[in-house]
């Protein structure tokens, strides 16, 4: 099978492949946009984690053989059933998100409730969330027979355990010989330079109109590579590639800065969120997997359209809060003093937080299991490394970068603008 993609061209797919894509579980994805409630902001932002999710397994077949190009694997069949592993695992990651990506997490019901055969029950009273759904799908549904069918040498569960690090796993299931490929694997489907973001950063920036997100995906592909520490196996970049690493990780953060974080998709998180978390709120996902693959974005606004909360009515309506003031990086007792001057004048607000660090991969990383290092394949006296002693990006990006807003009605804007403005906040 053959499909057109705007990002990366023709992408081919195999049997199962396609299988999968033509599941009822994962053609749900064609109806949960990628961002949210950016398109009332990006009005070309329509674009859906069907498609995405296409492209992350496209771009995780590309990463694993631009590493293993010219690797040697004892067991040569071992080669592709990683790579076929790890594809399906990028194809699959984000099968359980929920309407509107991650706000409705909210009224999910209880991990327990999900009866995922693959967890411990009763361990935990902590309400499920989109990943909890995705392992549930990816083992004990229909996906996971088609993968037995068309992939007879794959257990579901050990294409979870790529989606999930802290899944246990028999270690012999990813080693090659005496090296365990466990850890590489799960960094091409989930790390700070990975599948999944090398195609929403493309395709975030491609269908916002906007250039925030581009990178040089090709280049740091072919330079991605691998490196055994202690008989593990762990995602590393060659040296020239460094600069492109850099780019990627503040393309990433201004993309964060200027479209994830947006005053309007943010208000209108915020004021689903306060539905949700409402006690006349009746929307709630359902635990059982046959009920919940019809709880899409268009089920969900269906619903706002049909109930009476004030928020629900807002989000309906198109009719948010607006911003009175934005601050960035500021001091908090000045964020704190505009909320009081609000409070004092009696006019209702919504806060919000906006906060985004450069990268996990800072100089405080101590998972050495999730490092990224860095190689030179030229100067042979040049130690393998953390990327964080590699390259200054880190020390120049270490604060993170905070946006502080308020919100009021619209009904109150030009008041509220007023009394800040006469207050001097």
């Amino acid at each position: 099978m053959e499909i057109r993609d705007p990002i990366h061209g023709s992408i081919f797919l195999t049997d199962g492949e396609e299988a999968l894509i033509e599941s009822v579980e994962f053609q749900r994805l064609r109806e949960i946009k990628q961002l949210g409630f950016a398109e009332f902001s990006f009005p070309g932002a329509t674009h859906n984690r069907f498609l995405h999710s296409i492209g992350v397994s496209h771009n995780a077949g590309k990463i694993f053989d631009s590493i293993f190009k010219a690797y040697f694997f004892q067991k040569p069949s071992n080669k592709l059933r990683f790579r076929q592993i790890t594809k399906l695992a990028a194809l699959l990651h984000d099968i359980g998100h929920g309407p509107l990506s991650h706000t409705t997490e909210e009224v999910m019901p209880a991990v327990d409730e999900l009866q995922i055969s693959v967890y411990p029950q009763g361990a935990s009273p902590r309400r499920a969330n989109h990943e909890d759904y995705t392992i549930k799908f990816v083992t004990d549904s229909n996906i996971a027979s088609l993968i037995k069918k068309f992939h007879p040498d794959i257990d579901p569960y050990h294409v979870a355990c790529l989606i999930d690090k802290n899944l246990p796993c028999d270690e012999t299931v990813f080693n090659d010989g005496k090296i365990d490929y466990r850890g590489i694997l799960t960094q091409i489907v989930s790390s700070e330079l990975d599948a999944d973001r090398m195609d929403y950063l493309e395709r975030d920036s491609y269908f916002c109109g906007i250039s925030y997100g581009n990178i040089d995906r090709d280049w740091l592909i072919q330079n991605l590579t691998i490196h055994i520490e202690n008989y593990r196996a762990q995602l590393a970049l060659n040296r020239r590639a460094l600069y492109a690493f850099d780019d990627f990780l503040i393309s990433r953060h201004h993309m964060h800065l200027m479209v994830y974080f947006h005053h309007k998709s943010v208000v209108y998180d915020e004021m689903l969120v306060r539905y949700l978390s409402s006690p006349d709120c009746k929307f709630f996902l359902p635990p059982k997997l046959e009920d919940y693959i019809a709880y899409t974005d268009y089920k969900l606004y269906e619903h706002l359209d049909d109930v009476s909360d004030k928020w629900a009515k807002r989000i309906a309506d198109r009719n948010p809060y607006r911003v009175v003031t934005e601050l960035h990086n500021q001091d908090p007792d000045r964020v704190s003093h505009a909320q009081k001057i609000l409070t004092d004048a009696d006019i209702d607000y919504i806060y919000t937080n906006s906060s985004i660090r450069l990268s996990k991969y800072h100089t405080t990383a101590t998972e050495s299991a999730n490092l990224l290092y860095v190689v030179d394949q030229y100067d042979k006296w040049d130690k393998p490394a953390p990327v964080s002693a590699s390259t200054q990006i880190f020390q120049k990006y270490e604060d993170a970068r905070t946006i502080d807003r308020l919100y009021v009605s619209p009904e109150d804007l030009v008041n509220a603008k007023k009394i800040l403005t006469e207050k001097k906040y």
